[in-house]
């Protein structure tokens, strides 16, 4: 891997363990927010109670927890960046009373596991993060068995994720943050249409679909969401350890102004879209 990516995966993963604990105070509202997607990931890949499942950038467990409930004849094998988020998932499958699974810390781009291993592959939420996104389908398709699925999801376009967005454009108008480069990881990275679609057909799988989901995320009023996006969204933490504490109430007002606006009953039940994408070895 060329060292540039190499200094990107391993901020990431400093990153990721690092908001670890605030993903465990939130995994609740976060599993419920993202529960639609995982069950879309779940329907393409059609599982057999028998199957061999890899789930990749699972974070605090789902899909793959989820997965393991279905395959029970069968295994799930997590995988994340992050040994603190891998921790928080074991400590869900043990609430749970789920067994017929194993956590390894391991980056997509060099997966260690044999060609052919697994049945289906499931990824939510991670492809807009992979410093290589390419190599990271690539990969996952090796490991994939001859007629094997693979379902991911990732964000939509921005305008369509007003739970990301109002808090971000506010910051930028009011901190001038820097610009990433063109391609650098980020959350709206493979939003646009067939973007992510066209990767898994690179990696060569066929029959490729894609599908949008769209709903509401229901903070229940705009502390909670303030809080949310503090505790759990890594740009928002970063950008707000840099602002006093005049800027920070001013960016907190005009975040909930905005936020108003869509939603005046101010219980903040704010957009998202997202856009599912399955294909098969």
């Amino acid at each position: 891997m060329e060292t540039q990516l190499e200094q990107i995966r391993e901020q990431q993963k400093e990153t990721w363990n690092k908001f670890s604990p605030g993903w465990r105070k939130w995994d609740d509202f976060t599993m419920e927010f993202l529960k639609p997607m995982g069950d879309e990931i779940i329907r393409c890949l059609n599982l057999k109670d028998t199957d061999v499942v890899l789930d990749v950038a699972s974070g605090t467990g789902e899909p793959g927890l989820a997965i393991a409930k279905i395959v029970k004849n069968g295994k799930v094998v997590i995988t994340d960046l992050a040994e603190g988020m891998l921790e928080i998932a074991r400590d869900n499958a043990a609430k749970k009373g789920i067994t017929n699974f194993e956590t390894v810390a391991c980056d997509v781009c060099e997966l260690p596991f044999d060609d052919e291993t697994f049945d289906a592959v499931s990824c939510r939420f991670g492809f807009m993060f992979f410093p290589d996104m390419l190599t990271a389908a690539k990969e996952m398709a090796r490991v994939l068995k001859p007629g094997g699925k693979m379902a991911a999801s990732v964000w939509g376009a921005a305008d369509k994720n007003f739970w990301v967005t109002a808090t971000m454009i506010t910051l930028n108008k009011n901190m001038q943050l820097p610009t990433p480069p063109p391609g650098a990881p980020g959350m709206f990275r493979c939003g646009n249409p067939g973007f992510l679609a066209d990767k898994f057909k690179q990696a060569g799988l066929k029959n490729v679909s894609e599908k949008e989901i769209t709903g509401k995320v229901c903070y229940g009023s705009n502390d909670n969401y303030w809080d949310f996006m503090n505790d759990v969204v890594a740009p928002v933490v970063a950008a707000m350890s840099k602002a006093d504490d005049a800027m920070k109430d001013k960016i907190k007002k005009e975040v909930y102004d905005l936020v108003n606006q869509k939603c005046p009953d101010k219980k903040a039940a704010i957009d998202y879209a997202a856009v599912v994408v399955y294909g098969e070895k």
